[in-house]
């Protein structure tokens, strides 16, 4: 077990995959710049980031404790920080709690809203973690828990969530789900071995790509309508162009006979997707 103080934060930060924030949090700032049509107040932007901080530090260790067993048998993530018996169980559900205690306290510096909402948010972020044990919908779960970013961000600015966010919303969960298929592709045989289920356990993993591709196309169709029911301007249809081309270039990494550069499609592309995404809606809103 890591005794140092800063081994045990680079471990933690490790097993909780934090420099994969970058996932929801753009998408929970763009949901906070239009529920507003402006850049909220420097106090609201720090305590959504707490906010979102706190969601997915708690989701990621419970997920990493609930999982302990199957990460110990599968040959991927045996290495992980829990089964690897670098952090120990106790200290994970330590700091899954004090997690969940930081979502709450942004979520009361918010609004009072959002802090009612929050326990609901929180079943539902450590939840996701067992489903894939019962059905092979759990990839659309996470896009769930994910989606709910820009939603969450404007019940803590506004106390309400308009047309536009909801599909904004929806979009997310369609893109996480897309390529949470394909990064599911990888545990194909220990899935159907252990018994788990995921889309491509149960059909193969040329639907379960040809499934991704059809959610990434379904999330920009709904993005055109967020940004037409928003009345943004050219620079945020220039962002979706540029986010197309990231995700056709995405699902041309990986192909059913080929997922050597799945682990590039997956980490790498979305995050690109996801900065993008914000910068040129936000700076589309900031101008006009």
């Amino acid at each position: 077990m890591n005794t140092s103080v800063l081994g045990r934060i680079r471990t933690t930060l490790e097993m909780i995959k934090f420099e994969h924030s970058v996932f929801a949090l753009p998408f929970a700032l763009t949901g906070a710049v239009l529920a507003l049509h402006g850049m909220p107040a420097w106090r609201q932007l720090l305590w959504i980031v707490v906010a979102m901080v706190g969601a997915r530090s708690a989701a990621m260790t419970f997920n990493r404790i609930a999982d302990l067993r199957i990460d110990a048998a599968n040959p991927r993530t045996r290495m992980r920080a829990l089964p690897a018996g670098h952090l120990s169980l106790a200290f994970a559900a330590g700091f899954t709690v004090i997690s969940c205690g930081v979502l709450m306290l942004a979520a009361y510096e918010l609004n009072p809203l959002a802090f009612k909402l929050a326990p609901i948010v929180i079943a539902l972020l450590l939840g996701y973690s067992y489903t894939k044990r019962f059905t092979f919908l759990s990839h659309l779960v996470l896009g769930l828990c994910l989606g709910l970013s820009p939603i969450a961000a404007s019940i803590a600015l506004r106390g309400e969530v308009d047309s536009g966010i909801l599909l904004l919303g929806l979009a997310v969960m369609f893109w996480v789900a897309g390529f949470d298929l394909i990064y599911a592709c990888q545990d194909v045989d220990f899935d159907r071995e252990r018994g788990l289920f995921s889309v491509p356990a149960r059909f193969g993993i040329r639907t379960a790509l040809w499934t991704s591709g059809v959610l990434h196309v379904a999330m920009l169709i709904l993005l055109v309508a967020v940004a037409r029911i928003e009345g943004l301007g050219w620079l945020a249809f220039a962002g979706l162009v540029l986010v197309a081309v990231l995700l056709a270039y995405e699902h041309g990494l990986v192909r059913p006979s080929d997922l050597s550069r799945l682990n590039a499609a997956f980490f790498n592309i979305n995050g690109y997707v996801s900065v993008l995404f914000f910068a040129t809606w936000a700076a589309d809103v900031l101008i006009h």
